[in-house]
């Protein structure tokens, strides 16, 4: 199978290294220095349907990682030229792009949610804060952000400052509807399926680190480590399929929304059961560098039959009984002010190990080595037995590669988080 993967980040070396195991060709775009190790790299815009189409009609299959294409359209753009493509087109794609939309199709759909007010000017910001008191507050820029449009506080003002932000042009148009939502205590939960619109298979849980230092503390990132599996209570993760992915995807059908690709449901685990936080649809990053590991199986076929809508199968679907540790090595400044170029050290020493690793998420070549280019740089990922032992094989082997300025939490998968949660 020949196989044009879109995006050029962790979750999207994954991909590739993942499909290269199961005998496709892949060519990236634009890619980055580890997926050029498994095949071409083309120079092509992502987020740029009509250039993705051109490409995509020499190609058996496009795979899109990242969401900005999806929200483009890239997808429907593929579809148009009659290549077959995994992941939603750009109505689908609005699950994630717009959280007020997913909020009135989880409204809509019956599923497990928070409270939460849709605003957009600050008469209406304060009245939906004075509704949350006595916090905490959780305000989020309604469009994509990169995992950065989100703020969780307990000072009142500090919640109203960051809406004031967000409608004044933070984040560009995203920031131009802001959510006020009810704060969710407890341990968060990834749940990823793999659908066709209509069947869908399980696709593995992971647990997420958001927060950029030890303890949950810091500012949001884009995730700066995770585990997978995540230990459930026995039926948990059978009643979030029935009540929570089922519904959600007989809403979109609905609608007449053809949602083909990854859906990647976040939830907390309240006192009075699962409670869905947010809907991403793609894979997560970093959740698909601890979850693709785990799949047996082909990779290709899989992804084939959820974008033809033919033969997706459950029973195709094994996972190796081992666990999965990312430890992310992000620049100095990440992530309010990432400064990037440092050449990177000791990848080679890491390489061959064994039940370790390495995905690029934020590098690329300069003068014949590999810098950073971006604020989560390297995912180092241990596999073993069991969470500890993959974490103490990531760990170690993050202790081998080096940049100046090189940060990254020393508290992903221990005893504590696995126990009680990560933030």
């Amino acid at each position: 199978m020949n196989v044009l993967l879109i995006g050029g980040g962790g979750r999207e070396h994954a991909m590739g290294w993942r499909l290269s195991k199961s005998g496709a060709t892949v060519t990236s775009a634009p890619g980055n220095p580890g997926l050029a190790d498994l095949g071409e790299v083309r120079s092509i815009i992502p987020d740029s349907p009509s250039e993705v189409a051109a490409a995509a009609r020499d190609f058996d299959l496009v795979v899109i990682g990242p969401e900005r294409p999806l929200a483009a359209g890239v997808a429907d753009a593929v579809r148009a030229v009659g290549v077959p493509c995994l992941g939603p087109g750009i109505d689908g794609a609005r699950l994630e792009s717009s959280k007020a939309f997913a909020k009135d199709v989880m409204t809509s759909a019956g599923i497990p949610t928070g409270r939460y007010f849709e605003v957009s000017n600050m008469e209406a910001v304060g009245k939906a804060i004075d509704e949350m008191t006595p916090g905490p507050y959780v305000v989020k820029a309604d469009g994509l952000a990169g995992g950065k449009g989100v703020l969780v506080t307990d000072d009142i003002e500090a919640a109203r400052s960051w809406a004031h932000e967000c409608l004044e042009g933070r984040f560009a148009e995203a920031g131009d509807t802001v959510i006020i939502e009810e704060y969710l205590e407890g341990p968060e939960l990834s749940v990823f399926v793999l659908t066709d619109g209509v069947t869908f298979v399980p696709f593995g849980t992971a647990r997420d680190y958001k927060r950029l230092g030890d303890g949950g503390t810091g500012p949001n990132t884009g995730g700066m480590g995770c585990f997978s599996p995540v230990p459930l209570p026995s039926g948990l993760l059978d009643s979030i399929h029935a009540d929570v992915v089922a519904p959600v995807l007989a809403e979109l059908r609905a609608r007449n929304i053809d949602y083909r690709g990854f859906l990647y449901t976040g939830l907390v685990l309240t006192a009075d059961g699962p409670r869905v936080l947010e809907f991403n649809c793609r894979l997560g990053d970093p959740e698909a560098q601890v979850v693709l590991p785990r799949l047996r199986g082909d990779f290709g076929a899989m992804l084939m039959a959820a974008a033809t809508g033919e033969g997706l199968d459950r029973e195709s679907l094994r996972w190796w009984e081992k666990a999965a540790v990312d430890v992310v090595l992000a620049s100095p400044g990440y992530p309010e002010a990432t400064r990037a170029g440092q050449p990177i050290h000791g990848l080679h020493l890491v390489t061959h190990l064994d039940d370790v690793l390495v995905f690029h998420s934020g590098t690329r070549f300069k003068r014949g080595e590999i810098v950073s280019s971006g604020g989560r740089v390297i995912n180092v990922v241990g596999m073993g037995t069991d969470i500890p032992t993959a974490r103490r094989h990531a760990y170690d082997a993050a202790a081998l590669i080096a940049f100046s300025g090189k940060q990254y939490r020393t508290d992903i998968a221990d005893e504590v988080s696995v126990q009680k949660g990560a933030t």
